[in-house]
């Protein structure tokens, strides 16, 4: 990948159209290009989770983990985005889903089993981790929505869904390794 951008702005997405990287010119509601930008936000969340993480494992030493787990995944939903951009290019490996997979299993067990619906909250960090995940599931159906119509790579499909399984589990166990308890779901009294 040696194309950089020396100018930011080229005008030439003025009339609502942008360019891949393959030459094509697609809308901006293309569902290409609504997946690419789902997953800009979910990058963005995400970088801002992390930095309060890293503030945060000063006074919970235990959230260090959560970061050195949660930070490549910064660099795979770029090679996702890239993916995307570029038809052609393939950076996302299934042994990056089974990482995923593998951090799920482990914080799992340190949480237990889910007996009650959880609400986000309890603390900001929780919270942010929760916003992580719904946005997560967002990108998933960004991407299974472009899949309908052009196929994707399972690869980046399983990713997306793994990482807000991730999202979900790391919430509970930030919430945890903070010694805040869940917000558990209360069903509306009935008449």
């Amino acid at each position: 990948m040696g194309y950089r951008l020396s100018k930011i702005y080229t005008r030439t997405g003025d009339k609502g159209e942008t360019g891949l990287a393959d030459g094509r010119r697609v809308t901006k509601d293309h569902p290409r290009i609504e997946a690419m930008g789902e997953l800009d936000t979910l990058n963005s969340q995400l970088g801002l989770l992390l930095a309060e993480l890293a503030e945060a494992s000063t006074t919970w030493p235990g959230l260090m983990e959560v970061v050195e787990t949660l930070a490549p995944c910064q660099h795979r939903l770029f090679d996702l985005g890239g993916e995307l951009a570029m038809p052609d290019y393939q950076a996302l490996q299934a042994g990056e889903v089974q990482r995923l997979e593998a951090a799920i299993d482990r914080w799992n067990e340190e949480v237990g089993p889910l007996e009650n619906f959880i609400l986000p909250g309890g603390s900001r960090l929780v919270a942010q981790a929760h916003l992580c995940r719904s946005i997560a599931r967002g990108a998933e159906r960004r991407c299974q929505h472009l899949n309908a119509v052009e196929p994707l790579r399972a690869e980046g499909l399983a990713y997306v869904n793994r990482l807000s399984d991730l999202l979900f589990v790391a919430a509970r166990l930030i919430g945890k390794r903070q010694g805040v308890a869940e917000v558990l779901w209360k069903a509306a009294d009935k008449p």
